[in-house]
């Protein structure tokens, strides 16, 4: 017969644990522990507590600090799971000290102190400074989009927004009708009657949701020249809809810039907009701003410090500003590749699979030089001898002069040259097709732009060998945060909150360097 050990689940033992113990040298939370007690200064939270007179004693920053961190750093952002973790699991008993913050508390200290943990971000990477982990020689920049706290379902132009709001007002109106049908038949059963006004109450506050934004917002502006208007959100106003490679999302962008050494986060921004041109300027006057506040350099650009950024970050107003600042920049332009002989024979765009299909031949069209231009009675002739549309001139990207050209839709529709003056002839049998589109450069002569400059720079052996480090410095700081840490959306509200949350992670990120190369690594075991 078998033999066990004996157990009892009535029998009383007395367990003696040593907080302090739990915290083994080298890990990760020993490192939140000794930090938070021994280097970093949390008064800067004090202010927003006002109990010195009277009232209940609140948490200390510190408790509620390190298992925040503790627990972000695991990829748990619940205020309630974090609750649960400091009731069932040791290491958060160790950290809080055996005591259990409500989960409001924990929410409320998390999206309360947006300049407190600005200001404890800034600690640490003085901190990292002050271990030698920060190079200061080249710096990368780039942007992780990720899904806020809204539906992109309540975003829209105003206009959107009031076609929206005048189709819920015609569903109601038919609902009610429906409703009051119902209350003539007294055969209807109680669950239609009731599903009808479930179905009202929910139309009648998805109405007053858009009619109370309507009324109190304002359209929002786009960041680029022209100011048109952007969709704006009912539920966060200050995200924005962005194209990722997974589709299109409502969310935050959010931007860090990274120094080659050890990958240490020196800038970490949140923006409410997918374009990352406009964004190129505040990040480096930030890290400007605050390597002289933290007195590391009065200006780490004039020092030889180099800044890389990908192609979103190009455009003329970008380059010229680097340009006048004296910064050491470089960013490729969209036609980078296409000029590098290294990727001469790729034949798929990055980030997508090649296809293993056979590639069809690019269909060979009558180009604009055989279409009759004349530039001072801006008049163009196709080669059927049909006068084309003028449609005005425009400065291209090159800051080329151009004058536009298009065919009438009647006149390509029926003209004989359409297989081999088209690309796509069966649009010219459609009501919303175009014709034929041709364009012009006016001017032989240009001056050089800011764009040239960069080009030149970039093309060159030692901008080339530059750039090829951007990459390796930036992408695994997001693969660190974006799927060791677990951080795949935003559960804030608000660019404010949202970049509060943004930089948590990113000072997260920066702890761990210091647990592996700083002066932690020492005390490792």
């Amino acid at each position: 017969m078998a033999k066990f050990i004996p157990y009892d689940y009535q029998q009383n033992a007395m367990i003696v644990i040593n907080f302090k113990d739990q915290l083994q040298p080298g890990t990760f939370e020993h490192a939140i522990y000794y930090l938070i007690n021994n280097k970093l200064d949390l008064s800067i939270f004090h202010s927003a507590y006002s109990n010195d007179a009277g009232g209940r004693p609140a948490y200390d920053p510190a408790i509620l600090l390190s298992i925040i961190l503790f627990s972000y750093s695991k990829g748990i952002t619940s205020s309630r799971e974090i609750q649960w973790c400091c009731e069932t699991n040791i290491i958060f008993k160790a950290l809080s000290c055996d005591t259990v913050p409500h989960f409001t508390t924990i929410a409320s200290f998390i999206s309360g102190h947006p300049e407190a943990i600005a200001a404890l971000f800034e600690q640490i990477l003085l901190i990292c400074h002050e271990q030698g982990l920060l190079g200061n020689e080249l710096f990368a920049i780039d942007g992780c989009k990720m899904p806020s706290n809204a539906a992109k379902e309540w975003s829209g132009t105003f206009k959107e927004l009031e076609h929206k709001r005048a189709k819920l007002k015609r569903l109601i109106q038919h609902h009610m009708s429906a409703h009051q049908q119902m209350d003539k038949n007294q055969f209807i059963d109680d669950e239609k009657r009731q599903r009808t006004e479930q179905a009202l109450d929910t139309l009648n506050k998805a109405h007053d949701k858009i009619d109370r934004f309507l009324k109190t917002a304002s359209p929002r502006k786009g960041k680029g020249k022209k100011s048109s208007e952007v969709k704006s959100n009912i539920t966060d106003n200050e995200s924005a809809k962005m194209t990722t490679s997974k589709g299109t999302i409502q969310g935050y962008n959010g931007l860090a810039a990274v120094d080659k050494k050890h990958q240490i986060i020196i800038d970490a921004q949140a923006f409410g907009a997918g374009q990352e041109h406009h964004t190129l300027q505040p990040i480096t006057e930030a890290i400007k701003a605050r390597y002289q506040r933290l007195t590391i350099s009065k200006n780490i650009y004039q020092q030889g410090a180099i800044v890389t950024a990908d192609t979103g970050f190009a455009n003329e107003a970008n380059m010229q500003y680097l340009h006048q600042e004296g910064i050491n920049g470089y960013i490729p332009d969209n036609q980078f590749r296409s000029r590098d002989p290294k990727f001469a024979d790729q034949k798929h765009q990055y980030g997508k699979r090649p296809t293993t299909t056979k590639s069809t031949p690019t269909k060979t069209i009558i180009p604009a030089t055989e279409f009759i231009f004349d530039p001072v009675a801006m008049r163009c002739q196709c080669p059927a001898g049909e006068t084309l549309n003028y449609g005005g001139t425009q400065i291209d990207k090159c800051n080329n002069r151009k004058a536009f050209f298009e065919g009438r839709l009647l006149q390509c529709r029926h003209c004989d040259l359409k297989q081999q003056c088209m690309v796509n002839p069966a649009s010219a049998d459609h009501r919303k097709g175009h014709g034929r589109q041709v364009s012009f450069i006016l001017a032989k002569q240009r001056k050089p732009t800011y764009t040239d400059w960069m080009r030149q720079r970039i093309d060159s052996d030692r901008g080339k060998q530059i750039y090829s480090h951007r990459m390796s410095v930036v992408e695994p700081v997001f693969a660190n945060i974006c799927t060791n840490k677990g951080l795949r959306r935003f559960s804030l509200r608000g660019k404010t909150k949202v970049q509060s949350q943004w930089q948590l992670y990113c000072l997260i990120h920066n702890i761990e360097k210091l647990t592996n190369y700083g002066m932690l690594a020492g005390t490792r075991q």
